[in-house]
């Protein structure tokens, strides 16, 4: 875990870090131009709560790396456009405080801030904003410790399911021949009971005509018995 000091100090750690801009509102809010993507120095300074010249010395001494951030210097007919852009956003009274005189201006973005938040050692502001990145980072890093932790009891569990799977397995297979045994047997079965409902079916026909022939002889044997008495 990187200290504040190696922060100030390396540029590869200042680099890894570049991205994580919503550190600076979280310690104090950002004003923006009207555009909300440039700030001036003075806008910077006050932000810092130090001096504009020791933005602009540190800007001086790291030009490359805050140029590298967003870091841009307007002259000439790009900074006439810029000021007719931001006296249009600004509007009405508040336009009149724009200031336009300059022959040039030097605009920063939330990057470059909070490239400046990493090289300024004299600003409270500076180092509580360092002092956030490390303890986000700390963190994180301690949520990635507790994430480990659990895919690692999570693939611990899983283990063990193989394994149980694995015995299960043999299980199963004999349980499947034995419920297709059954299957053949209730089909045998199943014929055997349509085999008894047709013989069934049979006998009834043959009790039927017996039935019928019994009923015949007995009116047979009864006009005999009249013939007789007769």
């Amino acid at each position: 875990m990187p200290t504040e000091a190696a922060l100030l100090e390396s540029h590869a750690l200042r680099v890894e870090r570049m991205g994580r801009v919503e550190a600076l509102d979280k310690v104090k809010i950002l004003v923006m131009l009207p555009d909300g993507i440039h700030l001036r120095t003075e806008d910077v300074a006050r932000y810092f709560e130090v001096p504009a010249e020791v933005v602009k010395k540190l800007v001086q001494r790291h030009r490359a790396e805050v140029e590298e951030n967003g870091l841009r210097l307007l002259r000439g007919a790009e900074l006439s456009t810029f000021h007719r852009d931001m006296v249009s956003l600004w509007g009405g009274e508040g336009a009149e405080g724009y200031p336009q005189g300059a022959t040039q201006l030097t605009l920063y973005t939330r990057r470059t801030v909070l490239n400046v938040a990493m090289l300024l050692g004299d600003s409270d502001i500076a180092r509580s904003v360092r002092t956030h990145l490390l303890d986000a980072e700390k963190d994180l890093r301690a949520s990635y410790v507790s994430l480990d932790s659990r895919v690692t009891r999570i693939e611990g569990c899983l283990v063990g399911v193989g394994s149980a799977l694995q015995e299960l397995g043999p299980v199963l297979s004999r349980m499947s021949h034995r419920l297709d045994v059954l299957d053949r047997k209730l089909d045998i079965i199943h014929q055997a009971v349509g085999a008894i409902g047709l013989r069934l079916t049979d006998v009834s026909q043959d009790i039927s005509r017996l039935d019928t022939r019994m009923d015949d002889l007995a009116h047979r044997l009864r006009n005999l018995g009249h013939r007789t008495n007769g």
